[in-house]
């Protein structure tokens, strides 16, 4: 029983790689997205576009959805809402190295979030790892020195509303539906994005082939497979857990960064890479691999 755990807890931790993959590749779609959409009106696509497809896949499903259900997925829908709203209007006051970066301190704020609501204290190595992780995305998006203005406050605001997702879907994850969660959540989150664009920007009038294909990436991929994977495997891992590995979309999109967009790789930055791969292995093994083992000869003069 213990050994089927310890797999599915590995089998989630892969998946969460995968998103973090997935995120990273989401970098370069909105980059191309902005060309021609702005921000509300490219989460009302993504969302949407998410939404109808899950619905169509998925339609056996909703005649089984509750009222509980609704609550929840709209709850965790206006989380995932605010956090990415308070990004993108964040971004426009501040520089994109200080929104990658403060972005990431969801993952400092996770665990001490989930502490105050269950009232679970994280293991030393659990709160030691978010905090390399802390350090290793500054090396690695921070260019210059960080100032808190305007921009810097709304992004520090949305890496709270962004931690505030991942704890709330572990809060509520397993007395649901993983997949109606996914769907009310994005469903609730588009309807969202979709009156704030009414209301903020204009209507786009052009669409090119590059664009199309940002959005579905950012549709399919950054939204309703990442979320669906992601919903999924949080049933058998911690939030802090998750906030760890689902930080290295900042190594990932770095990476893609690189080879397809051929910006400059600094030194300061492979350090970054070291460093959050360096909490990535402390959270998973606990460094076990640093104690001495016992051999077979020790454990059975023990017994």
């Amino acid at each position: 029983m213990i050994n089927m755990s310890k797999k599915k807890s590995v089998i989630a931790d892969i998946s969460l790689l995968i998103v973090a993959i997935i995120w990273g590749g989401g970098f370069i779609a909105v980059k191309g997205a902005l060309d021609s959409f702005s921000p509300f009106y490219i989460m009302a696509m993504r969302f949407g576009i998410s939404v109808i497809i899950m619905l169509f896949i998925f339609r056996k499903r909703i005649k089984h959805i509750t009222i509980y259900e609704v609550k929840v997925g709209s709850l965790v829908g206006l989380l995932l809402f605010l956090g990415f709203a308070a990004q993108t209007v964040g971004m426009k006051y501040t520089t994109a190295g200080k929104n990658a970066f403060l972005t990431g301190t969801n993952v400092i704020i996770v665990p001490f979030l989930y502490w105050i609501i269950s009232k679970k204290k994280p293991d030393t190595f659990s709160l030691v790892s978010a905090f390399m992780c802390f350090i290793g995305i500054g090396m690695l998006t921070l260019d210059g020195g960080l100032h808190i203005g305007l921009g810097d406050s709304l992004t520090l605001l949305c890496s709270v509303f962004f931690a505030a997702h991942i704890v709330s879907v572990e809060y509520f994850i397993k007395n649901v539906d993983p997949i109606l969660l996914v769907i009310i959540q994005l469903g609730s989150a588009g309807i969202f994005s979709i009156i704030s664009a009414l209301i903020c920007e204009p209507v786009p009038h052009s669409l090119n082939s590059g664009t199309i294909f940002a959005i579905f990436y950012l549709a399919v991929f950054s939204t309703m497979i990442a979320f669906i994977i992601q919903n999924i495997a949080q049933k058998y891992t911690t939030s802090t857990h998750a906030a760890i590995i689902l930080c290295l979309e900042s190594v990932f999109g770095s990476i893609f960064s690189v080879t397809i967009l051929h910006e400059i790789f600094t030194f300061k930055m492979i350090l970054g890479c070291l460093t959050i791969l360096i909490a990535i292995i402390t959270t998973e093994t606990k460094l076990s691999f640093l104690k001495p083992q016992k051999s077979k000869t020790d454990r059975k003069t023990v017994n």
